[in-house]
């Protein structure tokens, strides 16, 4: 007795855009701006479903909020937002000619990403713990608490540099921001995020997580463990899938991004999920204020993914002509979050051209004065770098002897 077996065959992504041709966006499957309905606070997981096939946007092509999701915010904290996305994007441009000039090693923009960490920073509180990748710069440059310079220091690992060289450039850390230590293994941030966030549900704490991640690191297995452990224990965390498009040179098809959504993977694990418009200012405030007030009033976590295009390279060791379209980014259908903001503070009175240039020009200057500041610590091309000694500090807290010969066997 015989059976006709039929052969398996491997299903590898054709890559969206390739150099020479032109990026189909068809499968973004974009909702109009104000049509996806916006539940209660307090629904239950499976009845956010349908939003994490949607597209949550407030802002229409005039500029105007529009729908249920258009958040209550008074302009001048639109106008800090929008000031954070500029000195974002001016301090990326400044360490990227720095890192060009070899006074750094590495550097990571978030070029085109700008509104998401910018307004989630605004939706939470003192004590609430970010876990981050390494694109989240605007959660430390939206604070009036963290300086510039401290920021550069560590860009350059100098004298000034608060990790006293420990961490790759990019890697910030800062406790008092709620800024938690960056990893370069991928998705371990999600784990310890959520693992956070139930310590402070056990402690009987109102302080939340907010963990990230990029849409290729959703294929490491941590990323499904922080899930099932978010479900399981109800843990207060928002769980953000900044979906960029890439994963340095690999199209988000590969992490499966062509055959469903992001984040239905967290309706799936039994978790509120939703899918918003991650380059409008104020769908990703209203989003973030709506997971914020889940996490906090004890209703579960909630996965965003935020759907977004990475406008740079991967990284200063990235070319990304190799691998997709030049003008990509101009054709991106989201448009450019800056812009987007800029022409609703306009349409709505509270901004203008003028003020637009002379905001640019005064945060060109503050980013300039910050680097020069944090160059007087040294830069990578003159070798004023912690001293060896440091290797030996911070480790006990009292130093042990065999330590302490070694160090002096060193000389240091």
């Amino acid at each position: 007795m015989s059976e006709t077996r039929q052969a398996l065959h491997l299903h590898v992504p054709e890559p969206s855009g390739r150099p020479g041709c032109k990026t189909d966006f068809s499968y973004l499957h974009l909702s109009p701006a104000g049509a996806v309905r916006r539940p209660a606070v307090d629904t239950t997981a499976v009845e956010t479903t349908d939003l994490a096939f949607s597209l949550v946007r407030v802002l229409d092509e005039q500029g105007l909020a529009v729908g249920p999701w258009a958040p209550s915010i008074e302009p001048a904290r639109l106008r800090k937002g929008l000031r954070t996305m500029m000195k974002t994007r001016a301090f990326d441009a400044r360490m990227l000619i720095a890192q060009r000039q070899k006074k750094l090693s590495f550097y990571m923009q978030c070029l085109g990403e700008e509104a998401i960490g910018s307004a989630h920073a605004l939706a939470l509180q003192a004590g609430d713990m970010c876990f981050p990748t390494y694109r989240q710069q605007s959660l430390l440059l939206s604070r009036d608490d963290v300086s510039m310079t401290e920021l550069i220091c560590q860009l350059m690992s100098n004298t000034g540099d608060l990790l006293k060289g420990r961490q790759l450039p990019v890697m910030y850390s800062y406790k008092r921001a709620g800024f938690f230590s960056i990893s370069g293994n991928l998705a371990t941030q999600f784990p310890q995020a959520v693992g956070w966030a139930m310590a402070s549900a056990i402690k009987g704490d109102t302080k939340i997580a907010s963990a990230w991640i990029g849409d290729g690191a959703t294929a490491a297995a941590d990323f499904h463990t922080a899930l099932t452990f978010a479900h399981v224990y109800r843990a207060p965390v928002i769980l953000n899938v900044v979906n960029n498009q890439w994963a340095i040179s690999t199209f988000q098809a590969i992490a499966g991004g062509e055959q469903t959504t992001f984040a239905a993977r967290g309706a799936g694990c039994g978790i509120a999920s939703l899918r918003v418009d991650g380059n409008d200012f104020l769908a990703v405030y209203a989003a973030s204020v709506w997971a914020a007030e889940r996490a906090r009033g004890n209703f579960g976590p909630t996965l965003i993914e935020w759907v977004t295009y990475r406008a740079g390279p991967h990284s200063t060791s990235d070319d990304p002509s190799k691998y997709r379209p030049s003008d990509d980014w101009q054709r991106f259908p989201l448009g450019d979050p800056i812009a987007r903001l800029k022409q609703h503070l306009i349409a709505i009175g509270e901004w203008s051209d003028s003020q637009h240039q002379q905001a640019q020009s005064e945060l060109e200057a503050e980013v300039l004065a910050a680097q020069k500041e944090a160059e007087t610590h040294g830069t990578l091309l003159d070798g004023h770098i912690p001293s060896a000694a440091s290797m030996f500090e911070d480790v006990y807290k009292d130093m042990p002897e065999h330590l302490r010969r070694q160090r002096q066997e060193l000389g240091v």
